[in-house]
């Protein structure tokens, strides 16, 4: 049985490659995150965890220390 969670996300702000690796290296340090997907052109951040809660306040605590704002998808 697969217990991995998907949970998609839009994040404003995004413009270019830095801008998803900034997202990116964020919400990988969350616990529990096992792959994390950004993309600038269409505003979207997926990721997957391991089955571990994660809250979304957490999730937009480090989109927003990346520099950006983000809502859940």
């Amino acid at each position: 049985m697969n217990s991995d969670i998907a949970v998609d996300y839009l994040v404003t702000g995004m413009t270019c490659g830095h801008c998803e690796r900034a997202v990116t290296e964020e919400v990988s340090r969350l616990p529990g995150v096992t792959a994390v997907e950004v993309s600038a052109s269409s505003g979207r951040l997926s990721l997957t965890t391991d089955g571990t809660p994660l809250d979304d306040a957490d999730v937009l605590a480090a989109v927003d220390e990346a520099g950006y704002a983000a809502t859940r998808a």
